[in-house]
């Protein structure tokens, strides 16, 4: 399920029974607490017999290895990013959903009832997931290729144009297209009939291709004008072929990630971050980290640019449609010290379930 890294490999190797299960209980200590454990009492809570001395000596040797740190002097310790990813990597045990988190899941994520749009869901899992981690629950979609039910030019200015794309599903969208000088409004109308007559049904992909087999027919049935009309509005439905694609997102319980932060420096990381999220570049690179991997994958702090600054770590799974191409990903956004074994799983349900109702 979660794509493991190989980088911490010799750190494994280097560590023996005893200073594992030491380095694990600090690190579950503040994945549950939030704060720094000392040696006295990890002693107490050891399985096996050890002095604080003897513990403060293997606290030595994981704190030379990078895995953990003392935020005080004479304090306990605390994990490092390093520490935690490895901790993910080679301790942490992720399990089924449970029960109740898959029955709290289905209730949210399904398929939008009539007069819904696909955002709805969308919003609706975001939510979700915000509620469920406690963080901040995100899902990114990027702009299907709808299918059309109906087309219609609308006349705005002498050389401008709406235009308005109706999916099967009732999802609208508009643009303003740049007329040729001379268009009339019999030609624009002749135009959506056109498409109407020949294409509704078929998705934009389907309807390029088919437009090359009419090609003929085309000239035929509309003089040029009118023929670059009709390429035009699928050109401006579908984003224009040198554009990126168009990505939407939806971000829900960003308030759960302002709750507990030390001080004004934190927050304004934070809104640094979600600046970050909202440009389409950002969209693009989460689109991007999720198809990389095959499951669920976890991004702690520093590991990518977008969360180097805000110190947050991001849990993302992919959702794909029938044909098994990366369509979106849904996740979490919280502090480094999320309840990654709980929330794994519930993202990857969740990613199941969105892509089901994607088909």
């Amino acid at each position: 399920m979660v794509m493991r890294h190989s980088a911490e490999t010799d750190i494994h190797k280097m560590l023996d029974e005893r200073s594992g299960e030491i380095f694990r209980r600090i690190v579950e200590s503040y994945l549950e607490h939030g704060e720094p454990l000392g040696s006295r009492n990890l002693s107490r809570i050891l399985p096996m017999s050890l002095s604080p001395a003897s513990v403060r000596n293997v606290m030595s040797d994981l704190e030379a290895l990078g895995l953990i740190y003392s935020p005080h002097v004479s304090a306990g310790r605390l994990p490092t990013q390093l520490g935690l990813r490895f901790f993910v990597d080679a301790f942490m045990q992720v399990g089924n959903i449970s029960d109740e988190d898959r029955a709290s899941i289905a209730r949210h994520v399904h398929r939008p009832m009539h007069g819904q749009s696909i955002e709805t869901m969308m919003s609706e899992a975001s939510q979700m997931l915000s509620g469920m981690s406690r963080g901040a629950g995100i899902v990114i979609t990027a702009k299907n290729d709808p299918v059309l039910k109906h087309v219609e030019f609308i006349r705005l200015e002498p050389t401008k144009a709406l235009v308005v794309l109706v999916g099967e599903h009732d999802q609208v969208e508009n643009r303003i297209i740049e007329l040729p000088a001379g268009t009339t409004n019999s030609q624009l109308t002749e135009a959506a009939n056109f498409l109407n007559a020949h294409l509704a049904g078929s998705t934009i992909h389907e309807a390029r291709t088919q437009l090359e087999r009419l090609r003929r027919e085309v000239r035929q049935e509309l003089d040029l004008l009118s023929q670059d009309l009709v390429e035009r509005g699928l050109a401006v439905w579908s984003g224009g072929s040198d554009e990126s694609k168009p990505t939407r997102l939806i971000v829900r319980g960003r308030a759960n990630l302002l709750e507990g932060l030390a001080g004004i420096e934190d927050v304004d990381r934070l809104r640094m971050l979600f600046d970050d999220l909202e440009k389409k570049d950002s969209l693009i690179e989460l689109l991007n980290l999720a198809e990389a991997g095959s499951g669920v994958r976890i991004f702690i702090g520093s590991e990518n640019k977008l969360f180097s600054l805000s110190g947050s770590s991001l849990i993302v799974a992919p959702y794909r449609d029938s044909e098994e191409r990366i369509i979106g990903a849904v996740g979490v956004i919280g502090p480094t010290r999320l309840n990654y074994s709980r929330i794994v799983p519930m993202v990857d349900y969740t990613a199941q379930l969105m892509s089901r109702l994607s088909r």
